[in-house]
């Protein structure tokens, strides 16, 4: 090869690298197929392979080489590992031989190095009919010396099969010496330091079984060398066992355990000693593959106990012949399995349980031990149910609720149901209420050591039974009635919780809840304020409790506090305990405040023959707070009976005193208060000609009596409560009094003195429009100063007017003082000191506005 001439010097490549010669005598003392590599080895008909990585190469006797001289002298083939790496190989092939009778190989071989390293190792390979290599049969590694060694190989391999033997060096990883073969002779008998095998042959077994070869050899002291089965495709297989037959005989048995078409391939016997190696010829393995159904069996028919079935075993995979054919089957739940041999093409199984499930499969034995291949494809199928055995005992009642009913029964086994598919129902029905009935059928666990029935309603009588069914039958136990226990009981029914109201006190009624769930054995109330219309009372107090008897459907709640909002929760209870609550929020009534106690007391302070002075205390409120405090006037009428006012008897409906003129009404409002104007004991003059929050106070006649009465009014939202006391009386007047203008006669004394200030106004403001006319001529370019202090004049006197009618201050400077003017137009008499207020100047009118519920105007001329 090119790559072992290029590792060696120039003139030696030209010496290794010359063409063998072809044809050569081959030396006469050996047979065919040996050479002593005088002329080289293609006189020998040996060649190197055309696959390896390096070539051998031959060294003549006759020719100059450049090996050290320690080196063996003559002719000889020869590998040099330094020149390669570490496991490269070189192989040389001798020619095919066919051995008819026994055949020995001899050949010497040397392994050096100079420094003792180890050169590589020699192999010896034997190829078999062009097949492939298998592992060396015999081989030698290291450092063997300078000198020849011999070494045999007994080939046994017969007619008409053929065989190779092929060298191989194999370089090591020390890349130091030399590997060298010589003299190969291929004898026609027997060799004597290496044992011969007989014959092997095949061996036949069904896939899954153990397969033994048996090598014979014959030779001296073979029971010491080393013994192993080798395969084609290269793995080595150790000896079983060794026996010897005689002094010169001996029998080795290799075993392979559990074989299967993948084991199927050559095989032969193999012995090495360091004198050489035997080989066998190679036998053949046959692993023949039990037979299997392809498809699995047919159902033809079924019924609880049977099931028919067609074997369906036409097409297998595996080998034949079929010897034997047999059905198994079992359950799918369960381990057993039986197996019936059949000999026609359909087969019936007998005695199965109903409603079971079973596999059948198909077996098929063809000859040999492990004949028997394996099952088919299953069948699964399952047999019919079978009517239920009988009816489940009577029900058991493991527990009583209030809204369920546990129930026990025997366990229902197969042995009862007769089929592993059925339903367990409960069915139930009761009255309930006013003559309602419920039925209902409840599926269950049949598995369920206990089965529950809820939503029940408490307290009713209950009627129980149990169903079993399966696809083929039906049975029924027998009705058992239970009563569920008592519950706490519904709410009292909102739509039925009316509460009247008092002052002091609630009256509360309900009816029994809808769902008393057993027997009502009392009710509760709760209840506590949560807000009031008087700041004063307190709403923050823990609740309080009534307890009322089974058959209580009303209270009465005492000692309230007025205008106050309160809460009631009302419950009913059985043994059970209470149920959930109701509420209702009731408000009591406000009542009307409370006075001082004005009894044999004169409020009166000051009285002249127009007025009286009277002493005004705040009253208390109760329930909600003042609104307003009203001082009413009663005209004393000697034909009419005296009156005390009392609660009820307030002047509920206010009467300006212009209406009280108009109308005949016996009293009228001369003032109304806010509360925020009377926070301690005040005078108030009745007559004072002033007016109160739109109601007039006019002066009282001297010769007229009056009853003072002073009233407090609460009012929250649509409810209003009023009480009065009566404070002061004026008598008429006996002897006769100081002129007083009357109240119509002064009212038109104040109109004139308002024209004639009106005339005035017009008067000045024409004054000024001629003067502004003739200096309009004159002063064209002050035109607009001089109207301007001409406004300003105007403004001055206007706002002179106004100050000279200021307006005066009531009882507590809050309400101006006004005139009221009816729509009878009987104007009321004022004081001279009475506030008259132009508000605005149309055109050539004044409009003058009086108290707020009339005006009236003056027109310029």
């Amino acid at each position: 090869m090119d790559t072992a001439a290029a590792a060696l010097p120039a003139f030696v490549a030209l010496l290794l690298l010359s063409p063998w010669p072809l044809l050569g005598s081959a030396q006469g003392q050996f047979s065919a197929g040996g050479c002593t590599f005088d002329d080289g080895p293609g006189v020998c008909d040996y060649h190197q392979d055309l696959y390896d990585d390096f070539e051998w190469v031959h060294v003549s006797a006759q020719e100059p080489h450049y090996l050290p001289p320690e080196m063996p002298q003559g002719s000889y083939m020869i590998v040099d590992s330094s020149d390669h790496d570490p496991g490269e190989k070189a192989r040389l092939q001798l020619p095919t031989m066919k051995e008819n009778d026994t055949h020995c190989i001899d050949f010497s071989y040397l392994l050096y190095s100079q420094k003792g390293l180890n050169p590589g190792t020699l192999n010896i390979l034997v190829r078999v009919n062009k097949g492939p290599l298998a592992n060396p049969i015999w081989n030698v590694t290291g450092f063997t010396g300078r000198d020849w060694l011999r070494a045999e190989l007994a080939v046994s391999t017969f007619w008409p099969n053929e065989y190779q033997v092929i060298f191989e060096a194999q370089v090591s990883g020390g890349r130091s010496g030399y590997i060298a073969i010589d003299d190969i002779q291929v004898l026609s008998y027997p060799c004597d330091k290496s044992p011969h095998f007989l014959r092997l042959g095949d061996v036949e077994v069904n896939a899954g079984q153990n397969a033994t070869f048996q090598c014979i050899a014959t030779g001296r002291d073979a029971v010491h060398n080393k013994l192993w089965l080798q395969r084609r495709n290269g793995e080595d297989i150790p000896v079983a066992q060794t026996k010897n037959i005689n002094h010169r005989r001996f029998a080795a048995s290799f075993r392979l355990q559990e074989v299967t078409k993948t084991d199927q391939d050559l095989y032969r016997c193999v012995t090495q000693s360091e004198r050489g190696s035997g080989v066998s010829n190679f036998a053949q393995l046959i692993v023949r593959e039990p037979p299997r159904p392809i498809a699995p069996p047919q159902l033809l028919g079924v019924g609880p106990t049977y099931l028919l079935i067609q074997l369906n075993a036409n097409s297998i995979i595996g080998d034949g012949p079929i010897i034997l054919k047999e059905v198994e089957y079992r359950m799918t739940s369960g381990s057993w399995t039986e197996t019936h041999a059949v000999n026609a093409p359909t087969y019936k199984l007998w005695h199965l349980d109903p409603d079971t499930e079973y596999e059948i499969r198909v077996l098929l034995t063809r000859p040999g031990e492990g004949g028997t291949g394996l099952p088919g494809p299953p069948l699964i199928t399952r047999t019919k149910c079978a009517e239920p055995m009988r009816t489940p005992k009577t029900l058991k009642i493991a527990e009583i609720q209030a809204r369920r009913i546990a129930v026990d029964w025997e366990s229902l086994g197969y042995n009862i149901t007769r089929c592993h598919t059925f339903n367990v129902t409960i069915c139930y029905h009761y009255f309930h209420g006013h003559n309602e009935s419920k039925a209902d059928c409840l599926d269950m666990d049949p598995k369920a050591p206990q089965h529950v029935v809820n939503h029940l309603p408490p307290y009713t009588n209950v009627s129980l039974k149990m169903i079993l069914t399966n696809p083929e039958g039906r049975k029924e136990s027998e009705e058992t009635i239970i009563q569920t226990d008592e519950d706490v009981p519904g709410p009292v029914p909102v739509n039925s919780l009316q509460g009247t109201s008092f002052e002091n006190k609630i009256f509360l009624n309900w009816k029994e809840p809808l769902d008393s769930n057993g027997i009502i054995t009392q009710y509760e109330v709760s209840y506590s304020s949560i807000r009031s219309f008087d700041p004063a009372v307190p709403v923050a107090g823990p609740p309080q409790t009534v307890s009322n008897l089974w058959n209580s459907t009303h209270h009465v709640f005492m000692h309230l506090h007025p205008g106050t909002t309160y809460q009631f929760f009302i419950r009913a209870s059985t043994v059970k305990g209470f149920g959930p609550a109701t509420a209702i929020n009731v408000t009591t009534n406000i009542s009307a405040p409370t006075l001082p106690d004005y009894e044999g007391v004169d409020a009166s302070l000051n009285e002249t023959a127009t007025t009286i002075t009277v002493l005004l205390r705040p009253a208390q409120a109760k329930g909600a707070p003042i609104s307003a405090y009203q001082i009413v006037v009663e005209e004393l009428h000697p034909h009419r009976t005296k009156r005390e006012a009392r609660a009820m008897e307030c002047y509920q409906v206010p009467v300006t005193y212009q209406n009280a003129m108009n109308g005949g009404a016996p009293y009228y409002f001369a003032a109304e208060l806010p509360p925020g104007n009377l926070p301690e004991p005040a005078p108030f003059t009745v007559g004072d000609n002033r007016t109160y929050q739109g109601f007039w106070n006019p002066p009282l006649a001297p010769r007229k009596g009056y009853n003072i009465y002073f009233q407090a009014m609460s009012s929250v939202e649509k409810e209003t409560k009023t009480q009065c006391v009566r404070i002061a009386t004026k008598a008429a007047a006996t002897e006769e009094p100081e002129v007083i203008p009357d109240p119509a006669k002064q009212t038109d004394r104040v109109v004139k003195i308002a024209g004639i200030s009106a005339g005035i106004l017009v008067f000045i403001l024409l004054l000024l429009v001629v003067i502004l006319i003739v200096k309009k001529s004159k002063l064209a370019k002050k035109r607009k100063d001089a109207l301007g202090n001409t406004r300003q004049e105007m403004t001055h006197m206007v706002n002179a007017m106004d100050r000279s009618y200021a307006d005066q201050s009531t009882l507590h400077a809050e309400d101006p003082l006004s005139i009221t003017f009816m729509d009878q137009h009987n104007f009321s008499p004022r004081l001279p000191n009475d506030p008259l207020v132009p508000t605005a100047v149309l055109g050539r009118k004044h409009v003058y506005h009086g108290d707020n519920n009339s005006f009236f105007a003056i027109s310029y001329l």
